[in-house]
């Protein structure tokens, strides 16, 4: 059964490259992102892990945990891990999970028959502290991700669930946001006191909330 925005991301049991973990209990209450990749010891991939290790910071910063998956098992991500700090500069410093039996891959339907019968796409799954998805995003084997544009996305997430508001078309954090349409004119008063610019009745703008 395919999952759907707002839905409780599925529980489960897995090894890892950092020992065995109970995924909710592990995320605890940070933030969470879910990345698959399709194969251990390929180009794309060893370039995104690599990619990701470095801005782990970044990450960090936002109080987002971040972990790996492929169909391969945690022995194969553990020796491909030293190409990858090899050609990448950057040692892995997250948990990857070793999912030879699929159980996860099919949990959270990472595997697209039309694609590849047996590899998981390259999926991402960011979830909020309430374990519920916020974001989910498919890329083809073919293609890398941008892993600045999730960082983008988990900045919009964050403050759109503090404050009413919304974020235009390229926002990126620290710019004008949007006031949400389900919050009237007599609301916004309250909730933004400082004011707001009405470009049309539906669309008014405001300086980023703090």
């Amino acid at each position: 059964m395919a999952i759907r925005l707002g839905d409780t991301a599925p529980d489960f049991i897995a090894e890892t490259t950092h020992g065995r973990i109970s995924f909710h209990k592990w995320l605890g209450d940070s933030w969470g992102v879910l990345f698959s990749h399709p194969k251990d010891f390929t180009p794309v991939c060893t370039t995104e892990l690599g990619y990701v290790a470095a801005i782990k910071p970044e990450f960090d910063r936002r109080n987002v945990k971040v972990i790996g998956l492929s169909v391969d098992s945690v022995e194969s991500h553990e020796k491909w891990e030293g190409d990858i700090a090899e050609t990448q500069g950057t040692a892995v410093n997250f948990p990857m999970i070793g999912d030879p039996d699929r159980n996860v891959s099919n949990l959270y339907d990472m595997i697209h028959p039309n694609a590849n019968d047996t590899l998981t796409v390259r999926s991402v799954f960011v979830i909020g502290p309430d374990k519920k998805v916020k974001l989910m995003i498919t890329y083809p084997a073919s293609t890398g991700r941008n892993f600045d544009e999730i960082l983008r996305v988990i900045d919009s997430l964050q403050l759109t669930s503090k404050f009413k508001v919304a974020t235009p078309a390229n926002w990126k954090d620290g710019q004008d946001v949007i006031i949400g349409s389900s919050v009237s004119d007599e609301d916004a008063k309250k909730l933004f006191p400082q004011g707001w610019k009405t470009v049309k009745p539906y669309l008014r703008t405001l300086p980023q909330p703090k």
